[in-house]
């Protein structure tokens, strides 16, 4: 007889009740990127920037980022938190990776909570508070700092440290909408593979300028950034390999 077996009729016959173990962090899948469709090869051909350089994009005049973030992986193998409510708000959101995963009326109910029913190692959890419940991109509030799962299953804040170096692929795009995170696109806005480089984060570009983490794309995987340019200034920029410097 196995030692697994005899250990739990023993428990059995002493009438405690054997539970399955807790959910860890350590088990839980790699988290995919949101386009599981072919993307094609991206190899550097060279380009050049616009010539002046993108400034730092200012949202300091948004609503501020939820604070007070409390939870982590429950033994329902759930990733549960709960956060402060923000003076002026009516709705949050939450994301992972970049994806809408919550949506949040503000009511007055005393804790406002997220769940998370299907998480994955390493996930970027973000939030903000919005003015309106329309999605506009005047009412959208300042994105928070990620948060990360810890060594001991709890959400901690993370960031990319300043000064890190990333040797990337940057394309450019110049897309006249709102970005996956809901600003309007224009100079400064940068779209990242969001389960790498979370949202908010700001790095510099060599020909570009001051990048702002707010977009994703399908074919934004891995080491490809996606800068925003205007017209056929993007055309221009082609696939430049650089190094990247995180602010």
């Amino acid at each position: 007889m196995r030692l697994a077996h005899v250990l739990a009729l023993a428990a059995f016959a002493a009438g405690s009740v054997l539970v399955a173990p807790a959910a860890s962090a350590a088990t839980l899948p790699a988290c995919q990127h949101f386009y599981s469709g072919p993307i094609p090869d991206r190899p550097v051909t060279g380009g050049h920037g616009p010539g002046t350089l993108a400034g730092a994009v200012d949202v300091s005049n948004r609503l501020p980022a939820p604070g007070s973030v409390s939870g982590g992986l429950g033994t329902d193998g759930k990733v549960t938190f709960t956060f402060a409510r923000v003076a002026g708000a009516k709705a949050y959101r939450a994301f992972r990776n970049g994806q809408a995963l919550q949506w949040i009326s503000d009511w007055g109910q005393p804790t406002l909570t997220v769940t998370d029913a299907s998480p994955c190692q390493n996930a970027n959890y973000q939030l903000y508070a919005m003015t309106a419940e329309d999605n506009s991109p005047g009412s959208l509030g300042q994105i928070s700092t990620a948060y990360r799962l810890d060594g001991a299953d709890r959400l901690a804040a993370y960031r990319v440290p300043a000064g890190t170096t990333l040797n990337y692929r940057v394309t450019s795009y110049n897309d006249v909408a709102q970005t996956a995170l809901g600003y309007n696109a224009g100079p400064g806005f940068c779209a990242v593979d969001a389960r790498n480089i979370p949202w908010g984060t700001r790095f510099t570009v060599p020909g570009y300028g001051e990048c702002y983490a707010a977009d994703i794309g399908s074919w934004i995987k891995d080491d490809i950034v996606d800068v925003w340019l205007p017209g056929s200034q993007a055309d221009a920029w082609g696939i430049q390999r650089l190094t990247l410097t995180v602010r």
